[in-house]
């Protein structure tokens, strides 16, 4: 409950806020991707601007997660190293408590 109340009070605003930032920024912008000739057409976008802050908010999460993910990979591989290993001491652990215990049932009782 408290949760979703949280989320109630920073997702409301956020919302709202992005939605006047949207309407505000309506007007049509040319993106020029040729810095030679910003009027060639091939390499500009005509859009909204708000849609252009989206797309480029988009793909900086986009890359930034594909770096971050790129970077733990190191940590990925030791943990799926190091689960192989705990799984291998486990069963040998196993296999020496029951050898254990087939040795103690064979013992006579006193």
């Amino acid at each position: 409950m408290t949760k979703k109340i949280i989320n109630l009070l920073i997702l409301l605003p956020l919302g709202i806020i992005l939605i006047i930032f949207c309407v505000a920024n309506r007007q049509s912008v040319t993106l020029a991707l040729n810095p030679f000739r910003p009027e060639d057409q091939v390499l500009s976008l005509s859009a909204p601007l708000f849609v252009l802050l989206f797309v480029a908010l988009i793909i900086g999460m986009l890359v930034g997660a594909a770096v971050t993910w790129f970077n733990q990979g190191k940590h990925r591989k030791l943990a799926r190293s190091q689960s192989r290993e705990a799984v291998r001491w486990q069963a040998e652990a196993d296999k020496h408590r029951n050898r254990a215990e087939q040795i103690a049932g064979q013992l006579p009782s006193k």
